[in-house]
């Protein structure tokens, strides 16, 4: 059985290890070690990666059997390999981890909300109550987890028997039998887990919810601690200066300017269609001027329309008897409006269809009128193909 080194020191960047199996197995090379730094994927914590020797480790999986690590290249049985763990990515896991079991213990202790499961992923981990919180209970869980962490509490690994474990409070009763580790954090939290953890809470930065929803009849969290947190703030704050220098404003005046921005857009855009539901019938007019009488066919490219424009255009254009429009915007990705009078025999959702199916896009309608959208490729391309369709 492989001795887990990750157990006792969860800081042990490097060891030497001899290689008791190593396999070829489902396309992969897999080493077991009779001891490893290595943690595998449990508990909602990832994997660690890192080296074994020359050859790059790319998961770990707990197995009966012992620790399975995946490797590139394959290793030999016998021989004494040097293994190093990605430091970065291994403490970052140790901060949200860690961070975990403080943001739990306070949900607990203040406001009875028991986490029932924990999902560290690559941006950001959650955890899910087991009931609903408040916007304001959340700040008070929070500012109470980072309490905790600033007071720079020590965090103990223990290991007990089931009597012993019983007598002590933990957060949650374990399901596993026998020796339990248990990770102790001074006044905070005593709760059985074989991850990894930092040693002091203070190691934790900060612990920062950024976000919150209603999960499963309870309530999941989302959480950043650390290096993480770092990282979100300063995306945050790059986002904020680039959107105050373009619009001109203070920070706190950024809100208020999104929604005057808004609202001169919504004004922009009714002014825009009035304009174009003006301009459509003297378009539709010019294009009939210069379309052959005897097709009564009109397949044009316009630049500047958006499909309600063009649906204004086609409208116009089909009042007349016996014609047919095809309208396609510029530039790509075109839109695209079919369009048939009463009297004319075109199918517009038949063109349509042909169209979107060599351009892609979607959309639909009736054999009167059908209009799509996302069309990729050059709209005069486009255009070709639809005279093809309609004039073969």
């Amino acid at each position: 059985m492989t001795d887990r080194l990750y157990y006792s020191d969860a800081y042990l960047r490097e060891f030497d290890a001899r290689v008791e199996r190593a396999e070829f197995a489902d396309g992969r090379h897999v080493v077991v070690l009779d001891r490893t730094a290595f943690y595998p994927t449990s508990g909602g914590q990832p994997f660690d990666v890192g080296m074994l020797g020359s050859t790059r480790v790319l998961d770990v999986i707990d197995d009966e059997s012992g620790i399975l690590h995946v490797v590139d290249a394959p290793l030999v049985e016998g021989e004494v390999a040097h293994g190093a763990i990605d430091w970065k990515r291994r403490f970052d896991h140790m901060q949200q981890h860690t961070g975990q079991h403080v943001l739990s213990a306070a949900f607990d202790r203040l406001l009875g909300a028991r986490t029932e499961s924990f999902h560290l992923g690559t941006l950001s981990a959650t955890i899910d109550l087991s009931r609903t919180v408040s916007a304001e209970e959340i700040a008070h869980a929070e500012e109470d987890a980072n309490r905790m962490v600033w007071e720079d509490r020590p965090v103990a690994i223990r290991f007990a028997d089931a009597a012993e474990a019983a007598a002590l409070p933990l957060r949650k009763e374990s399901q596993r039998s026998g020796t339990l580790r248990l990770i102790d954090i001074e006044g905070v939290d005593i709760s059985a887990c074989g991850g990894t953890h930092v040693g002091r809470t203070g190691a934790i930065g900060v612990i920062a919810v950024s976000g919150w929803e209603k999960f499963r009849g309870g309530m999941r969290i989302e959480f950043l601690c650390g290096g993480r947190a770092l990282g979100a703030y300063r995306s945050l704050r790059d986002a904020a200066m680039a959107s105050n220098k373009l619009l001109s404003v203070l920070p706190s005046e950024l809100p208020a300017a999104i929604e005057r921005l808004q609202s001169d857009v919504k004004a922009a855009n009714r002014t825009n269609r009035d304009l174009q539901s003006r301009l459509a019938g003297h378009e539709a007019e010019r294009l009939i001027s210069q379309s052959s009488a005897e097709t009564r066919i009109i397949v044009e490219v316009l630049e500047g329309w958006d499909q309600p424009g063009l649906k204004a255009i086609a409208s116009a254009i089909t009042r007349h008897a016996g014609y047919a429009a095809v309208l396609i915007s510029a530039p790509a990705p075109a839109a695209v409006v079919v369009a048939r009078a009463a009297d004319a025999a075109t199918d517009a959702a038949a063109v349509l269809r042909n169209l979107i199916d060599r351009f892609g896009g979607k959309g639909g309608g009736r054999p009167e009128l059908a209009q799509g959208g996302g069309l990729n490729g050059d709209p005069q391309e486009i255009a070709f193909a639809a005279r093809r369709v309609l004039l073969p």
